[in-house]
């Protein structure tokens, strides 16, 4: 009798396994979008927490919501950049000493500029040439100490936050040392009463800059090829080289960006409070990068959204102004800026996880 054996089905016939689908949370996690509500979410919740435990009409008063909006749009503007900076995988911890130091050499300039004018607080074309002369010189001294942050990360290839650390130390330390260690007054009356403090339409002109920078900037980080160059770097440095991308000329450029920034927000200090401070900035690169982190731009490059940085650039300034109204001491604002730092680095943490999951 022969044994007969049965044929074992080919692997052709084989019922594959489903495939593993993320879940609804880990989709949600990843995805833009839900990180945007979510982070318009918790400024709208910082905003009802300090309108609830501050005196009636004290916040949202009309005059605490400008305070709010003009600080808001010096950090937003710091923000900005560092965004960029971000999703290339880079860092830059000295944009408070830039912005003092631009200031202060424009305050300076200005001073020497204007010493022989009899007015300078009704503006003539004279006047204004010398602010403007002034204020460029700020301006490109901004964006020449972002070109030094660029050339020692590109060239000597040291980690972006050990030389904007040290940068940093290197540019507050210069300008203490030709200050003397004491803000310096002697910007023209006009520039503030105009410009820092003028508005159009009702809103001050700084929002009005701030506002129109960002969404300039928001258009070519989203719309043109410098940004899709920005995040192909972050993504993977070596495979937007071998695609042909000089990626070292253009953090060369990232970096100038964020120092033009900085000048900037120095030229919109100085017209606010008409004195160039050299201990106001200390802790601001700090706020700009948790702003930046809150927004949904990851810390390890390739992935963010300027949409993210505009809500998020405002939760510190509406955090420091709540704390005022409490009559909080003010050190209190970088205990709560630390501690949402390390929150939105642990949720970015989970995020990258999220994705490379789906």
């Amino acid at each position: 009798m022969t044994a007969t054996t049965e044929p074992k089905p080919s692997l052709d016939d084989a019922t594959p396994e489903p495939e593993h689908q993320p879940g609804l949370g880990t989709r949600l996690l990843a995805s833009q979008r839900f990180s945007n509500v979510t982070i318009f979410g918790l400024l709208v919740l910082i905003v009802v927490f300090f309108s609830v435990v501050t005196p009636s009409g004290s916040f949202l008063s009309n005059f605490n919501l400008t305070s709010i909006a003009l600080s808001g749009s010096q950090l937003l503007l710091l923000a900005a950049g560092v965004t960029f900076l971000l999703i290339a995988a880079g860092l830059d911890l000295s944009v408070g000493a830039i912005v003092v130091f631009s200031s202060v050499l424009a305050v300076k300039l200005m001073v020497n500029l204007t010493s022989g004018l009899a007015d300078t607080t009704s503006g003539g074309a004279d006047l204004w040439f010398r602010i403007a002369v002034a204020v460029g010189a700020g301006l490109l001294t901004g964006a020449a100490w972002g070109l030094v942050n660029g050339l020692l990360v590109v060239k000597s290839k040291i980690p972006s936050f050990i030389v904007t650390l040290a940068t940093s130390t290197i540019i507050l330390g210069l300008a203490q040392v030709w200050t003397g260690g004491i803000n310096v007054s002697g910007v023209p009356p006009a520039l503030s009463s105009t410009f820092g403090l003028g508005k159009v339409l009702g809103v001050p002109w700084p929002v009005v800059v701030s506002f129109a920078v960002t969404g300039l900037l928001w258009v070519i980080l989203a719309g043109t090829r410098f940004g899709m160059r920005t995040y192909a770097i972050g993504a993977n440095p070596e495979a937007a080289r071998r695609a042909g991308i000089d990626v070292d000329r253009h953090l060369l450029v990232l970096y100038m960006l964020v120092g033009l920034l900085a000048g900037l927000v120095g030229m919109i200090d100085i017209a606010r409070f008409t004195t160039a401070s050299v201990t106001g900035y200390s802790t601001i690169a700090l706020q700009a990068i948790t702003a930046v982190i809150i927004g949904g731009t990851s810390l390890w490059g390739g992935r963010g959204k300027m949409s993210g940085t505009v809500v998020g650039a405002f939760i510190p300034a509406t955090l420091t102004s709540g704390f005022v109204i409490m009559n909080l001491q003010p050190f209190w604002q970088n205990v709560a800026i630390g501690c949402v730092l390390i929150f939105a680095v642990f949720v970015d943490q989970y995020r990258r996880r999220a994705v490379n999951t789906l």
